[in-house]
This record gives structure tokens, sequence and C-alpha cells, in this order.
């Protein structure tokens, strides 16, 4: 029998991480071809995701340009895509989530008569400014794919709600379960891995409550990375903190945090983190301020409270849970909330041992078992 041929397309970071563990489950199935093409969308912060994996990329677009838009990202997706799609001929694609390189990958598949398969279906904020364009972007490619893969029960109701056929929307929990569960096994029972992690960051008090901080979101350049960088100068005025904030690279956001965030001893501006060390930073965390929406669904699965620097999520199961609270970014109330976290035990026992309502590490298996059963195959 002719294995089904399955492409797999990403381009970020964040991308790379979550359909790792989905291409890992397609690469043991007999039954399956697994094609993975990567956009480039990000470079260096995707191949050090790879690497992770030990993930090889069957095609790589490399659209990435210096000072890239969204518009020549989605050109450029669109442009390199579709002859691969046409020299490939795959039975399906799977794509991931709201990245410029998911919009358009759906939509190269949608001019080409592919069908697409959409892990990490029905996120919905229906603010199209916030966050800004991946709620356009998620919103659009539930549209153009035919199988949902939704990691909540909230986020399947959402597709429900816009019209999606039932019998195309499948719970899976959140694939991100899953590549933590894989790093954070692997980590828990390498001594030597975990002292190779340290050894590449910062001398850290092990005494110190450890603030991890990470910032990267649109909406936030300007006044919200400045507003962030006000409050962590307040927090590393305490003796009992230390705060590590692996920049991201975009000028947006490195100039301002360079600019507005204090030098001191017990603050660490680092480069981004490959994920066996963010996976680390987190386990050693104790409580992490973003504005990242994988990192709201990861957190909790370590215990660690989070506090998000936005005005509105697409991942409400978290705040529900009171895994994770919205503060905003005024830099009073970014303060006032991490401050209460670390000085009421009791508020911080109620954020680090509520459920994590994302999943149980198997979200791969399942959404493998459903295109296999869409298609026939079991």
């Amino acid at each position: 029998m002719t294995p089904l041929r399955l492409l797999v397309v990403f381009g970020t970071r964040p991308e790379a991480i979550k359909m790792a563990p989905v291409v890992l489950e397609l690469q043991r199935r007999p039954d399956v071809e697994c094609i993975v093409c990567v956009t480039g969308q990000h470079r260096q912060l995707l191949d050090d995701a790879l690497r992770s994996f030990g993930i090889e990329p069957h095609h790589d677009l490399e659209i990435m340009r210096p000072g890239q838009t969204l518009a020549s990202v989605t050109a450029g997706v669109l442009d390199k895509l579709t002859p691969v799609l046409e020299t490939i001929a795959p039975d399906r694609v799977l794509v991931h989530g709201d990245t410029t390189t998911t919009f358009s990958a759906a939509l190269a598949c949608f001019y080409s008569g592919v069908p697409v398969g959409h892990v990490e279906a029905g996120l919905r904020t229906r603010n199209l400014k916030s966050p800004w364009p991946e709620e356009f972007n998620r919103q659009t490619v539930d549209v153009l794919a035919d199988l949902l893969w939704a990691p909540t029960d909230c986020a399947a109701e959402a597709l429900r709600r816009d019209g999606a056929c039932a019998n195309n929307i499948r719970v899976t929990g959140n694939t991100v379960i899953d590549a933590l569960r894989i790093v954070r096994d692997r980590i828990a029972g390498d001594d030597r891995l975990q002292a190779g992690l340290w050894s590449r960051l910062p001398n850290l008090d092990a005494s110190a409550k450890l603030i991890l901080v990470t910032g990267h979101r649109r909406e936030n350049f300007g006044d919200g990375l400045v507003n962030t960088c006000n409050a962590l100068n307040r927090l590393a005025e305490r003796r009992d903190v230390e705060i590590i904030w692996p920049v991201h690279p975009n000028p947006n956001v490195l100039k301002a945090v360079e600019a507005e965030l204090t030098p001191s001893a017990n603050v660490h501006l680092v480069p981004p983190q490959d994920y066996f060390s963010f996976v680390a930073l987190m386990m050693r965390a104790t409580l992490i301020i973003t504005d990242s929406g994988g990192i709201q669904e990861e957190a909790p699965a370590l215990g660690k409270p989070v506090l998000v620097t936005r005005q509105e999520t697409e991942r409400p199961e978290a705040i529900s849970a009171g895994t994770a609270k919205l503060v905003g970014t005024a830099a009073r109330g970014l303060f006032d909330a991490a401050s209460g976290l670390l000085d009421d035990e009791a508020a911080y026992a109620r954020m680090s041992q509520a459920r994590n309502p994302f999943g149980d590490g198997f979200a791969s298996k399942r959404i493998v078992d459903h295109i296999l059963e869409r298609h026939g195959l079991v």
C-alpha cells in the first residue's frame, strides 16, 4: 500500500517546538510518509528548535530577509511553497497556530487544492487587532482547513460557533505539552545534560526567587515594553530576586530592553535560548512574566504561575483555571502582581497548584490517529 504523503510546514521557533512531537509521531507510523518543509520566517531561532528535536527538513524556502514585512513573508511563502506542493503532491498539509507562515501556507494549499489540517485550531480573542496579525491568521486558517485539532473544549466550541463541521473537529490537547514532556523528562534524567545547560547561562543565586521574562508581541512595542522594564527595575531592587530575560532579536524588542532595563547584579539579559535551555529555566523559575501564548500553556504543566503582559488572551482556559493572570502592561499593575506572588505564599500556592487545562502530553498521537481515520487507514 502506498503510504499517506503528509507535508508539514512551519517557519518560526514556536511552530517548530509545537510541531516537533507531531513530526516525531508521524515518523513512527509505517503507513505515513512525513515530509518537512520550513519557510525560514525565523532563521536562527527556528534552526535551534529543529536541532533540539533532531529534525532535518526536506525543504527550506529560506524566505527571511533583513527588514522583512508581513507582506513580504506572505508573498515569499506563496511564491516558494506553491512549486513544492506541485512537486510533492501531498495528500495533506499540516500547519500550526497563527503565524504568517501558517496563514500563507494554508492559502497556498487552498489555491493548489490540497487539504489542510490545522494544529491548535479554535483559539480566539475576537479582536483582529489583538494579537495582530495572529488573530486574523488563525481565524482564516480555520476557514481553509478541513481537519481542526482544538487543544481544549473551549477552542472546539469556538470553532462550532464559527460554523465548522463537528466531524472535522477533534479535541486533542496542546502539542506543546507533548514537547515539554519530552524535554522535561530528558533533562530530569540526565545530570550531565543539566550541567551543560546551566553552564551556558549566568551564575544565578540558587537561594533567590527567579523571575523569567519574555516579550515579543507587536502590540507591546513601544510603551508596553518600556512599562514592563520599569516594573522590572523596581522588582530588581529586592534582594531576594534574580531576573533573567532571554531577549528576542527583533530590534523593536532588543533596543527597548537594552535602553530601559537598568543594569544590575541581579538582572541578566541573555540571548534567545534553545528549547532545552529554556525549559530548564522554566523549571528553575519561581514565576514567569510573558506576553507569549505558548508559555501560558507550558508553565502550568511545570507548576509555574504566569503573569501575562497583555490586555487579552486567546487562552482563557489558563485564566479560568487560575494558572495565569492578565496584568496588562502598566508598570504599577505588573509590579503589584509580581510582588503579591513573591510575598504571599497562599496566593502563590493557588496559582502554582492549579490544574493545567492544556492536555496530558499525548496530543500528537490523537492528531495522527485522526488523520489516518479521515484517510481510511484505520
